[in-house]
């Protein structure tokens, strides 16, 4: 057994490793100050008396000095002092009036001098405000302390038993060709997730990044809240607004690589190639043009771990989405991996990078310490046993994982097979492949199949035709017949069976007509399609509010049933000839005809309990673009006559889904 006991601070955290390769932890009381304390130390903290400290870690610097409008940008009036372990500190006394010596709004750098003679211009890690001027290439440091800040008031809401994710991105969230802001979100954006029943957003790219079009994933200021958006508080009202309405706010937050850029990110900070990484080969990521964080690093848990802390506390975020798991968990990365076949071998050998694993369950652990509803969801599409089972048993920690393997199932079938030619009993164990005890997210679709490149559900089911065919004011064709009804179906499909959560991306809930694709070179610096048409729903001579409306009321469904927070599903038919699926979860009963042309009279169906059953969702109601063929005053009665596993069943007739 091998026990380290660090101490800082007078605060002690002990580790305690079963044996190598096991990957457990222990995490014995007292010590979480230890890694997040920092997150108001270092960088720029404004003391009582106005004074200004200022602390870097650059443990390869020769030496640091602050510049910027405070002091006519002299390079060399303000040095920093150097103290233990690679830290440097600066204290500037108030002005002679006692206000700040620096002013709100206004521009600063930190001057590294490296043990080679370089002199480097860089942005504090730390900085929490970050923006760049219209023909700059390179973003600016903007000390962020507004004379009256923008107090949050209403508290978070508490955690839902069933969640409904909406996927959001700020940018993106207008129909106007240009990058949106936080208060159109709070005004035009939030009003429709509160209407569609979710009560959860997921937000991503907020984590300021230089790169628009890597779509939030090359981050250069950790700690800076998007400036392309708007101001630190408005993006607080934003937050505070959507717990006005009950809902809660996870960011998507990027710890597993960081960007390349120097000026204007980590990288080089200190004019060493390691720092807050790992030294080349290891420290870069081969793909993904990026650099890889050193976990074993003591003052890069401090960094991540303050990060975490920081959005939670200064923005009351209510969790965190963690992209890029599998690439963390192990050392290829997940590169030349094509799939992963779920053989133990898999995950538990040299391959897995042990620090990485053990930040993640500090990760875990502390945000549930100090915020017992905070929700963490992980994006590994790997499937390592126990990411969602508690630290104390040996888990990462995580509350849920994305069920990944979903989408790309529906993905295969629509590029790859004829509707005659799908396969039931693989569509189902696609859905209900999940490990027991540990959560997952199901979605049909994320923001993966809207990039150009790719392709959204929609567009797989009825392409062109969404251009021409999609308004009341002409005939319905097959194609978007079979489309409106598909693209129903498979998402209460998912909804119903493929999780104890579920996930959409904005636009995806009323089929957007076309892909996603950022301004850069490619496409002569166009917005024309980074932007989602929300107007559309609001033409009422278009399809597209049926689709909407269907999302919505499925999701205002399961908040009355509560089938996500129920146990799994029970699977009483999955007929491949009939093309019918049947199951029951949290006492209401699913049933799906994906046949395309037959219908079935007096089919029967099992149901656990006796009783008396109406129709509460139809996907072939005229206000969802179906054709009306189901009477919603019949009620269904059972009878004691076990079917397919269920002590009960009955008749109903069960219709094609399309003509």
């Amino acid at each position: 057994m091998f026990t380290d006991i660090l101490q800082v601070e007078s605060a002690v955290w002990h580790l305690v490793i079963i044996k190598p390769g096991c990957n457990r932890l222990f995490l014995k009381e007292g010590g979480i100050d230890l890694f997040t304390r920092s997150y108001r130390i270092f960088g720029v903290q404004r003391r009582p008396d106005n004074s200004l400290f200022f602390k870097e870690w650059a443990p390869a610097a020769e030496a640091l000095f602050l510049t910027g409008d405070f002091n006519g940008w002299d390079k060399f009036s303000h040095p920093y002092s150097k103290t233990e372990f690679g830290k440097w500190e600066l204290i500037l006394p108030p002005k002679y009036d006692k206000s700040p010596a620096v002013d709100h709004n206004t521009k600063l750098k930190v001057v590294v001098h490296t043990k080679e003679g370089q002199r480097l211009y860089r942005i504090s890690p730390w900085a929490k405000y970050v923006t760049r001027e219209e023909k700059s290439v390179i973003y600016d440091w903007i000390h962020w302390d507004p004379p009256q800040p923008y107090i949050q008031i209403h508290p978070r809401p508490k955690k839902p038993t069933s969640l409904r994710i909406y996927e959001a991105h700020v940018g993106i969230a207008s129909p106007e060709g240009k990058i949106a802001s936080y208060t159109n979100f709070t005004i035009n954006v939030l009003p429709r997730i509160k209407d569609l029943g979710y009560n959860c957003i997921q937000l991503m790219a907020i984590m300021e990044h230089a790169y628009y079009a890597s779509f939030g994933y090359q981050i250069t200021s950790f700690f800076a809240a998007s400036s392309r958006y708007g101001t630190p508080d408005e993006l607080k009202q934003m937050i505070d607004v959507a717990h006005s309405m009950g809902i809660l706010v996870l960011l998507d937050v990027v710890h597993s690589h960081a960007s390349k850029n120097t000026e204007d990110g980590l990288n080089r900070f200190d004019g060493s190639d390691s720092c807050f990484f790992h030294s080349p080969p290891r420290g870069e990521h081969s793909q993904w043009g990026s650099r890889l964080f050193n976990y074993s690093s003591w003052e890069v848990l401090r960094f991540l771990l303050s990060n975490l802390r920081w959005w939670m506390e200064e923005y009351c975020f209510d969790g965190f989405r963690f992209d890029g798991i599998t690439s963390m968990l192990y050392h290829h990365h997940g590169i030349g991996k094509a799939f992963f076949t779920g053989d133990y071998s898999e995950y538990f050998g040299l391959q897995v990078d042990e620090d990485s694993v053990v930040y993640l369950m500090l990760a875990n652990h502390i945000l549930h310490t100090f915020y017992p509803d905070c929700i963490t969801v992980a994006e590994d599409v790997s499937g390592m046993p126990a990411v969602c089972r508690g630290v104390q048993e040996g888990g990462l920690g995580f509350d849920y994982r994305l069920a990944m393997a979903i989408p790309d199932k529906w993905i295969q079938i629509l590029k790859e097979l004829k509707d005659e030619d799908w396969d039931i009993g693989n569509i189902v164990y696609t859905l209900t492949n999940r490990r027991y005890g540990e959560k997952c997210i199901a979605y049909a679709e994320s923001h993966d199949q809207a990039l150009v490149g790719d392709k959204t559900l929609a567009f797989w089911l009825m392409d062109k035709e969404m251009y021409t065919n999609m308004s009341f004011l002409s005939p319905m064709t097959p194609i978007i017949d079979r489309g409106l009804q598909l693209h129903k179906m498979i998402r209460l499909l998912t909804h119903g069976l493929g999780g104890e959560g579920y996930l959409n991306f904005m636009g995806n809930e009323f089929g957007h007509p076309e892909w996603l694709d950022f301004p850069r070179e490619g496409n002569n610096h166009s917005y024309h399609y980074a932007r989602r048409q929300f107007n559309l729903v609001d033409m009422d001579h278009l399809r597209y509010c049926q689709l909407y409306a269907f999302d919505r009321d499925m999701n205002r469904t399961e908040d009355k049933y509560g089938w996500l927070a129920a146990p799994p599903a029970f699977v009483s038919a999955k007929h491949e000839e009939d093309k019918v699926i049947v199951f029951d979860r949290a006492n209401v009963l699913f049933i799906f005809n994906f046949h395309h042309i037959k219908s079935f009279q007096d089919y029967r169906v099992a149901v656990e309990l006796p009783g008396k059953y109406k129709i509460k969702l139809d996907s072939d109601e005229f206000q969802y673009g179906g054709h009306g063929r189901l009477d919603h005053n019949t009620e269904f009665f059972t009878e004691a006559q076990p079917f397919n596993g269920r002590s009960n069943s009955m008749r109903v007739n069960i219709l094609t889904s399309h003509f």
